[in-house]
C-alpha cells in the first residue's frame, strides 16, 4: 500500500503559553493611560486656564497683571460714537455693546471714543492705551512697538490709567460660537517688549468677527 501523502499547508506553530495575551492587553492599557496623563498634564502646562497661548507667566515676569473675565454680548447698542455701556465689565472696556463704527486703526495723539474701540477688539484686535502719568520715553517705545505690528493693533492716550499701560483683547474659542468669549486685560507700568509680544502672540485676531489680517492695516476701520 502506497504511503498517505502528508497535508498540505502552513505548519502548525505551538501558541504562546496560557496567560501571554492577557498580560500584553494590560500593558498596552497601562501604557494609554500614561500618554492621556502626560497629554493633559502638558495641555494645563501650556494653557492653563488662560486659553491657547497662554501669556500670563510672560506678563507677571515683567511685572504685569493680567485679567480674564467672561466676554459680554456684542451689539450696536449705542447709538453716538462717544457713548458708553454700564454692561462694560473691564476698564478700560473690552467686550460688550458697542458702536456700529470702529475707529481706524493705528497710532492717537488724544483718546479715542471707547464705544467704537470695543468694536475693532470684536474684529480681533488689540487696543493698547497709556495714562497720563506714563512717561514720553515709554510712549515712544509704545509707538515703535506697534509701527512693528500695525495689523490690528491701535495706540491711545486713556488719561485715567495714570502710570499704567493697558492691553486689552476679545477672544472667543472660534468664529462660530460668538457667545463663548474671554476679555483679556493687561495693565503694566512699564513697557516690556517680550511681554507685549506674546499678548499679541496669545490673543490677537481671535474676536467673535474675525477679518484677515492684512484688512486691519493702519488707515482701515
Amino acid at each position: 500500500m502506497p504511503p498517505k501523502p502528508r497535508p498540505h499547508g502552513k505548519p502548525k506553530h505551538p501558541g504562546p503559553p496560557k496567560g501571554t495575551d492577557r498580560r500584553l492587553i494590560a500593558i498596552a492599557a497601562a501604557a494609554g493611560v500614561a500618554v492621556v496623563v502626560a497629554g493633559v498634564a502638558l495641555a494645563l502646562a501650556n494653557g492653563g486656564d488662560d486659553g491657547p497661548g497662554d501669556a500670563r507667566a510672560a506678563l507677571e515676569a515683567a511685572g504685569c497683571t493680567l485679567t480674564s473675565v467672561d466676554a459680554i454680548r456684542g451689539v450696536h447698542s449705542i447709538t453716538t460714537p462717544d457713548g458708553s455701556s454700564d454692561e462694560w465689565n473691564t476698564d478700560p472696556p473690552t467686550t460688550g455693546p458697542h458702536y456700529e463704527v470702529p475707529v481706524i486703526w493705528g497710532s492717537y495723539d488724544e483718546p479715542v471714543n471707547q464705544a467704537q474701540l470695543v468694536h475693532n477688539l470684536e474684529h480681533g484686535g488689540v487696543a493698547i492705551q497709556y495714562g497720563d502719568d506714563v512717561p514720553a520715553a515709554t510712549v515712544q517705545e509704545l509707538e515703535s512697538f506697534v509701527q512693528e505690528n500695525p495689523r490690528g493693533t491701535v495706540l491711545a492716550p486713556y488719561p485715567s490709567l495714570g502710570n499704567q499701560v493697558a492691553l486689552g483683547a476679545w477672544v472667543t474659542e472660534s468664529a462660530s460660537e460668538p457667545e463663548r468669549g474671554t476679555a483679556y486685560l493687561a495693565k503694566c507700568t512699564a513697557f516690556d517688549e517680550d511681554a507685549f509680544q506674546a499678548f499679541l502672540d496669545a490673543y490677537q485676531f481671535q474676536g467673535p468677527e474675525r477679518f484677515p489680517a492684512d484688512s486691519l492695516l493702519p488707515g482701515n476701520t
